[in-house]
């Protein structure tokens, strides 16, 4: 089992990336939005990207040599994650979003309150599905982070039968990435306004997926 494991985790190393970037340059992709998060990053704003567990597949391709800071679960699917990304250019810190350990929650403070960019699995890493943490929403409060939100619909993809109906869109498939306006939370809120502020990041986030997928059948029709 040992020596499986190894071998697994040798190919994954090797022709791990590789094949993510052949994947997803096949795919057709539309990509929607993104004017307002370029915006942000060209004017040195920290941001806060949201992609739900069940959309992550595309996000490390999509967002690879940028100095993103990502949030992994300390997981075996985060295990494979790190593997998959570590020369991507990523800073890569272990923690969840439901689960902040203390060292990753003062390095993303660290580096929002310096500019810089972090990306959370806002439902990870074991769910509810769709049901967003109040990590983020923290995280913006406390530093002036604007909220992101990013998803992918592929007209043709396999959805796994795990807690966050995994997508895996399908070589040559046609597909839209659809960047959500930035959110902003305003400091300084209570515990209420905090839990009022998640429902409406989380409400956001959902209907997202819902605008993604109709930007698709208005491109198929």
């Amino acid at each position: 089992m040992r020596f499986r494991k190894k071998l697994e985790q040798a190919t994954l190393d090797i022709l791990g990336r590789p094949l993510m970037s052949l994947w997803m340059r096949s795919l057709r992709r539309r990509v929607v939005g993104r004017r307002a998060y370029d915006e942000l990053r060209r004017a040195g704003k920290p941001v806060v990207i949201l992609v739900w567990h069940g959309k992550i597949f595309s996000a490390p391709w999509t967002f690879r040599r940028r100095g993103i800071m990502p949030l992994v679960s300390p997981s075996q699917d985060g295990e494979l994650m790190v593997r998959l990304i570590d020369k991507w250019g990523f800073k890569i810190i272990r923690g969840s979003a439901s689960h902040f350990m203390r060292r990753a929650w003062v390095d993303m403070l660290r580096e929002l309150r310096a500019g810089g960019e972090v990306l959370i699995v806002p439902d990870g890493p074991r769910g509810p599905d769709r049901e967003l943490k109040l990590g983020a929403v923290r995280l913006a409060a406390e530093t002036g982070a604007l909220l992101v939100p990013y998803t992918l619909a592929a007209a043709r993809k396999r959805v796994l039968s795990s807690w966050d109906r995994f997508e895996m869109p399908r070589f040559f498939s046609p597909a839209v990435a659809l960047y959500g306006e930035p959110i902003a939370i305003p400091p300084g809120i209570s515990a209420d306004e905090m839990e009022r502020e998640r429902l409406r990041v989380e409400g956001i986030l959902r209907r997202l997926d819902g605008r993604a997928e109709d930007l698709l059948a208005e491109r198929k029709g």
